[in-house]
């Protein structure tokens, strides 16, 4: 139940954002609205598009459009991870965390560390006011670690 009052109010927000800026309330995009927020995890254009061709009428175009009106709404998040596709995922009511980012695979794990945000939170800058914040590590995931390791071995 709440996560469907949840989509309810990022509907409702979406709704908003679209009439005040003069937007048209598409069926397709409240489907990728709705695609997204069922969705877990972060995801990318392509993933998101091919993931909806089956049941929906949408063309990449119109998943990229939505995608630049849901960030402008503050409904998803977008990161560049290194050389890669562009990956997305949801912001309203997601904690605040941290990203660890394969850079062999790509593979995106998250973890959140109170440490780290209390950090953060209370760090205060000269003539600068933080409004959010985003930390990204970088490094090998276990299978990539392991696979690299196995070739090294094997080389010797």
């Amino acid at each position: 139940m709440k996560a469907n009052q949840s989509y309810e109010q990022v509907r409702g927000l979406f709704t908003q954002y679209l009439k005040e800026n003069q937007h048209r309330k598409t069926p397709e995009r409240y489907a990728i609205l709705e695609h997204i927020y069922n969705y877990v995890g972060h995801f990318n254009a392509e993933l998101l598009y091919n993931s909806m061709t089956e049941n929906y009428r949408v063309s990449l175009a119109t998943v990229y459009n939505t995608l630049d009106l849901m960030m402008a709404a503050n409904l998803i998040v977008k990161h560049q991870l290194g050389g890669q596709f562009a990956q997305y995922e949801k912001n309203f009511g997601s904690n605040i965390h941290n990203h660890l980012i394969c850079s062999n695979c790509g593979k995106v794990k998250e973890f959140s560390d109170k440490q780290i945000r209390t950090s953060i939170q209370t760090k205060t800058f000269s003539l600068f006011e933080v409004s959010h914040y985003s930390l990204y590590l970088f490094g090998l995931c276990s299978k990539c670690k392991e696979l690299l390791h196995n070739e090294n071995a094997k080389s010797l």
